[in-house]
């Protein structure tokens, strides 16, 4: 028996160091495969379904190969829940004295020199931004990683965050008087000295890209590499391999800028006068796009004249900021950053300017101050592929949603993946047992005016029966609103609607009140874990198709289309598959737990892709049977509150 093998078994590592640990044959086959990827340096695919453990079953074997690793999960929490919870564990059962490493993207640090700018120089905030600051400052004279993630008592979104970070563009790396004590240089330092580094997905491709100087070196010196919730990253990696250009950095570089010219250029009055111009001109180029967020293509809005005049505005007025910046290279860091950022953007410009480039998507998004435009790669498969093969490492890709049709075509071909092995690990849960599939009748059509109501109809049964713990999952923020805003006169249960409070926050209200109903969008979907009876009714609004006029998504078809493919069996129905796959993995998280999942999409049942999701989902007793559905919730909720 090998020393992994041995690890897993009943009076192994694990059992002596763990509670009520006990072998999965699914966790032992995964970790065994692990281990030979690893050794033979090769590329291994696995589908683990929920509960397999798959954390521990690639964990174990990394850290006892004595190898440099690096772990990528989907987001920072993720992230932290796999450094503070899931590596200390295996760390004592191992005995191991390997050390370890939590890298996150440099907006997550304190800049101590940013920080002291914006002291200085008094920055224009709201009441609630100035607290914050209050807030941050007394926490700056205590910590000691940097990780604003510590500053519980200051909300996520905060306007205070921008002015006390920095970004790639901003950093002034080595001339930055405080580069010795910098958070990010010493987590970075940390990183590189780490047997195992734990990063998420976004940061990873950032590195590869080289798009942020300083990382890069971790990457090629890694012996193991490992995603977990890999099904993100095709499109993550897509992006980084692309280029963007944003109004938000041609603001903040204006933002120094005049800085620089109150504080040590003040015999420069050009500088002023030129950044406020091309605030001004970002300004009023944002305000020709609708006031909502939104994405679109590109290359159809650069027929609009309007905007097609602001945008060639916008190039000229950071042309002449540059020029003038030109002339005062070497006054100090801060102009000579301001510089190198204007030759960046300026190269950018011309990127997305290039509206006849071939095998591109050109698409654009908003916020409600800024716009970004995006030139992104059809294809990645070349590339990713070159990196892994010239690595010299082994790669394991793993997720509880990989396969499409019990395949893993549509995940492995846009990676460049072909060589790579696959695993694909069913569930240990007895879905059978422990859940119902409900697709009810009589709906009326996702465009129906009176869909809302019917949903909210169909949902007030089940609520009541459940006593609450129930999810409500929709594709757009449109119609989770008017379900909540008719739920609101149809149930007494508490309502937490997602935009309300951070997603954190709501979560934690939710199972602190166990009658809530939590009605949500696409980041609900997937990384939230909630067991027990605390979840028992998840309901869908309909198939999460990507909308058609999402502009990679079009890119993405035509080209399949010029290659004599069929768009939507190539890439709309697996990428809506592999959603429904994270929204359905909401319901049964632990052996013990049981529920219902609705799904008010009759095109399951009655349009011949149906099969593929159904084929794709759990074994789950399947009804049309609303009233079967409430009798299970009801028996659910009596034996719950009878124990």
């Amino acid at each position: 028996m090998s020393t992994v093998a041995q690890a897993f078994s009943s009076s192994g590592l694990l059992a002596k160091a763990i509670n009520g640990f006990s072998p999965r044959q699914a966790q032992l086959d995964m970790a065994l495969e692990v281990e030979q990827a690893i050794a033979k340096q090769h590329t291994l695919i696995v589908e683990a379904g929920t509960g397999t453990g798959k954390t521990f079953a690639y964990l174990i074997p990394a850290l006892m190969s004595d190898k440099k690793v690096i772990v990528s999960t989907g987001t920072k929490t993720l992230q932290e829940q796999l450094f503070h919870k899931d590596i200390p564990v295996i760390r004592k059962a191992l005995a191991t004295g390997a050390q370890m490493a939590l890298l996150k993207g440099r907006a997550n640090y304190l800049c101590i020199y940013r920080m002291e700018q914006f002291q200085h120089t008094r920055g224009v905030l709201d009441a609630q931004g100035l607290a914050d600051f209050v807030q941050v400052k007394h926490w700056a004279n205590s910590t000691h990683a940097g990780d604003i993630g510590e500053l519980d008592s200051v909300a996520e979104d905060s306007s205070i965050f921008p002015h006390i970070t920095s970004t790639a563009d901003n950093c002034l790396a080595r001339d930055c008087p405080h580069f010795e004590d910098c958070y990010l240089v010493k987590a970075r330092q940390k990183a590189i000295e780490a047997d195992v580094v734990v990063v998420n997905h976004h940061l990873f491709f950032a590195d590869m890209a080289l798009k942020d100087t300083g990382f890069g070196e971790l990457i090629p010196k890694a012996d193991v590499v490992i995603f977990d919730e890999a099904h993100q990253i095709s499109d993550i990696a897509s992006e980084y391999f692309g280029e963007s250009f944003s109004t938000r950095q041609v603001q903040e570089l204006c933002s120094d800028v005049i800085q620089a010219y109150k504080t040590s250029v003040t015999d420069v009055k050009q500088l002023g006068k030129a950044a406020e111009k091309l605030e001004r001109t970002c300004q009023d180029f944002r305000l020709l796009f609708a006031h909502d967020p939104e994405r679109g293509n590109w290359r159809e809005k650069w027929h609009n004249a309007r905007i097609r005049q602001a945008f060639e505005h916008l190039k000229t007025d950071l042309d002449f900021l540059y020029q003038v910046l030109k002339l005062n290279v070497s006054r100090n860091e801060l102009v000579d950053n301001c510089f190198e950022r204007a030759v960046t953007l300026l190269s950018k410009y011309d990127i997305v300017a290039n509206i006849d480039a071939f095998e591109v998507s050109l698409w654009y998004e908003t916020t409600r101050r800024h716009i970004t435009l995006h030139q992104t790669p059809l294809s990645i498969a070349d590339k990713f592929s070159q990196v892994v093969s010239e690595s010299g490492a082994g790669w394991i890709f793993t997720s509880a949603t990989l396969a499409v049709n019990n395949g893993f075509e549509h995940f492995a071909r846009p990676l460049g993946l072909s060589q790579g092995h696959t695993l694909m690990l069913d569930s240990p849960f007895d879905y059978l047992n422990q859940s119902q599939l409900v697709v009810p009748r009589y709906l009326p059509e996702p465009n129906d005016r009176g869909r809302a109501l019917a949903l909210a109809e169909l949902a007030v049964p089940l609520i009541n029966s459940a006593a609450g713990a129930c999810f409500m999952l929709f594709t757009s923020y449109r119609m989770m609103n008017q379900v909540a805003e008719l739920l609101e006169d149809k149930i007494d249960n508490p309502l937490l609607v997602q935009g309300q409070m951070a997603k954190r926050n709501l979560l934690t209200e939710f199972i602190a009140q166990p009658d809530a109903v939590l009605l949500a969008t696409a980041s609900f979907w997937e990384g939230v874990d909630v067991r027990g009876d605390k979840l028992t009714c998840v309901i869908i609004d309909k198939l999460p198709f990507a909308s058609p006029d999402e502009p990679l998504l079009q890119a993405r078809s035509e080209d399949a289309r010029r290659q004599g493919k069929d768009p939507f069996a190539e890439i709309q129905l697996p990428q809506a598959v592999i959603a429904l796959k994270q929204g359905v993995g909401r319901l049964i998280r632990d052996v013990n737990d049981r529920g219902v999942l609705v799904i008010c999409d009759n095109r399951i049942v009655n349009r011949p892709y149906g099969q593929v999701f159904l084929s794709s989902l759990p074994e789950m007793r399947r009804s049309r049977d609303l009233d079967k559905a409430a009798s299970f919730l009801t028996t659910i909720h009596s034996e719950t509150q009878s124990r």
